[in-house]
């Protein structure tokens, strides 16, 4: 439905707005990066493994001989893909719409997956760490990322947004996508994330274990 909805934002500024393809995709990247990814990843990270957490059936699968960490990965493989499907298809689709040239709607697309990708492992790791991740999720999307991650010079190098339109800015044509992270520090900080929030989940997930037992 959200990525429904962001095509929906590309039929519509393509239709209604008139507005240069450079000013139409400054509106995409700030809905899409600023919002609907957030969200999405949110709802994924979570959605993934938080219920199985909440109604205690993850003791069953904790129970079979498989490594924590390989759950984390599966269930994050999940996610990836439902991104990929549900988030970077209709990213890209909204800028197609808009008029973007075929770098640009690459961009977009790889742009969307890092950010995806970071913040499916983000939620996710949330989702383990504490019951409350849906609503400090929302907060964090909303709040950081909508907000403080735009708008707060300081707090940029530390906004996932960022990251993603530094790594969009750096394939799209001069000027079209602008970032205040250099790609090379963007590029490290997705990494580290993706690999270090991943390993640190498998192993929160192996402490669940012990307080089931407790």
């Amino acid at each position: 439905m959200l990525g429904l909805l962001l095509v929906g934002i590309g039929v519509g500024t393509r239709l209604l707005v008139d507005a240069s393809d450079t000013g139409s995709l400054a509106a995409l990247q700030a809905v899409a990066f600023g919002t609907f990814l957030p969200l999405f990843g949110l709802i994924v990270g979570t959605g993934v493994i938080g219920p199985e957490i909440d109604d205690g059936s993850i003791v069953h699968l904790l129970s079979k001989p498989v490594s924590r960490h390989t759950i984390v990965q599966s269930k994050l493989l999940v996610a990836l893909l439902a991104i990929l499907g549900f988030a970077v298809v209709p990213t890209a689709l909204a800028a197609a719409i808009m008029g973007a040239g075929a770098s640009t709607v690459l961009a977009f697309a790889v742009g969307a997956l890092c950010a995806g990708a970071v913040y499916c492992v983000l939620f996710l790791l949330l989702a383990i760490v504490t019951r409350h991740a849906v609503i400090i999720g929302l907060v964090y999307a909303l709040v950081w990322e909508s907000l403080v991650g735009s708008l707060i010079p300081g707090a940029r190098n530390v906004s996932v947004q960022q990251w993603a339109l530094s790594v969009t800015g750096s394939i799209a044509p001069d000027g079209v996508v602008e970032s205040n992270v250099g790609l090379g520090l963007a590029w490290v900080l997705i990494v580290a994330v993706v690999a270090l929030g991943t390993w640190y989940a498998g192993t929160r997930l192996r402490g669940l274990v012990l307080a089931s037992e407790d």
